[in-house]
């Protein structure tokens, strides 16, 4: 799938009636009001149109960072943030395009929570932002950073940040104020979700905004927070203006949900994961700790922590190893402990608050 091109300046220049830009036309009170211009997210084209913000952003190798968006037909809003790996040494930062997303593909779109045409779909009508990731910091980053030595030396722009906040400046421009967000993503957009949903919600004051991660559980060693972490210089996207982060806190995301939900009460934050993620245990494994079973117990340690000191935080773990769910098929298939996944994200994003479900025969590695 193909997106179209859209410039920035003119979708900007979209926010402002004509008569402000010094376009003429009639007074206004002789307008007629179906033909008033259809401004912000609305007056982008049906379908997924491609917006590149130029500037500071970038992709870790230097390769220009573009952001998708979907305008829908009611007022709600999904910010969805995409995975694909990481690096924080000369070790993992050297395979190309092996451990970590590099640039900005063109992502089919259309299967699972893309699928606008299936009923079951809860968010099949809303405004959707689809901010890639290109950087290898979970989109946490604001660095350059050089590992290794000589001609085995490699950089890395870890800019993150720097593109997650030029999406959501587009998006403050152009919506202006949604009934409900959505803030989810996968793998390593699952940890983007989180960090940047209380960005949101300090943002749209008036919104309900609901926090959905996919597949990113957050478990990774003591030696990885203090030796590779700072490389990625994370700490200008922490919500900073919450009483009591600690950024140290943060060596176990736990603290960042425990932070968020306290202040933030009315927020709903959740967390989906299989049992044995293969990925995520991969990646665990690759900072020294551990197999899939000891990824596994930690993971649901860490859940259980959450749930214990977080009322407005819910959880579904389901069997298997898959890793991520939003974009698959089984989307609207899978169950856990009888709880239908789909009817579950119904409940979390437009009912009443869906208790957490575990997988009782979760099987093994």
């Amino acid at each position: 799938m193909r997106f179209k091109i859209v410039p920035p300046l003119p979708v900007r220049l979209l926010l402002f009636p004509l008569a402000v830009l010094g376009c003429g036309g009639a007074s206004a009170e002789h307008e007629d009001p179906s033909s008033e211009p259809r401004v912000g997210i609305l007056s982008l084209p049906s379908g997924w149109s491609s917006i590149e913000p130029g500037g500071e952003t970038t992709c870790s190798r230097g390769d220009p960072f573009t952001y998708f968006v979907r305008p829908g037909t009611v007022n709600r809003l999904i910010v969805e943030f995409r995975g694909g790996g990481a690096c924080w040494d000369a070790t993992t930062c050297s395979f190309a395009g092996a451990l970590f997303q590099e640039t900005v593909g063109e992502d089919a779109l259309t299967t699972g929570i893309y699928d606008h045409e299936n009923p079951d779909n809860p968010f099949k009508d809303w405004h959707h932002v689809y901010i890639p990731y290109c950087t290898a910091d979970v989109h946490w980053g604001d660095n350059v950073a050089t590992y290794g030595e000589g001609s085995q030396a490699v950089t890395i722009q870890h800019k993150g940040a720097v593109n997650v906040r030029a999406a959501l400046g587009w998006i403050y421009e152009n919506v202006s104020a949604p009934e409900k967000i959505f803030v989810t993503g996968c793998s390593a957009g699952a940890y983007g979700a989180i960090l940047w949903s209380a960005h949101l919600r300090e943002h749209y004051k008036s919104a309900s905004v609901i926090e959905f991660a996919d597949s990113g559980a957050g478990i990774i060693t003591e030696t990885f927070f203090r030796d590779s972490l700072p490389s990625w210089k994370p700490e200008g996207a922490y919500p900073t203006w919450i009483p009591g982060l600690d950024p140290a806190e943060l060596a176990r995301l736990s603290a960042l949900y425990e932070k968020i939900g306290a202040h933030y009460p009315d927020m709903r934050l959740s967390q989906y994961n299989t049992v044995y993620d293969e990925d995520q245990a991969f990646f665990f494994n690759a900072m020294g700790g551990g197999d899939a079973q000891a990824w596994s117990d930690a993971m649901r340690a860490e859940i259980a922590e959450i749930e214990a000191s977080t009322p407005n935080f819910r959880s579904f773990l389901a069997a298997g190893s898959a890793h991520c769910i939003l974009w698959r098929p089984e989307f609207y298939t899978l169950e856990s402990r009888g709880a239908r996944l789909v009817q579950w994200l119904d409940g979390l994003a437009n009912g009443a608050p869906p208790s957490s479900v575990a997988c009782d025969a979760c099987g093994s590695p």
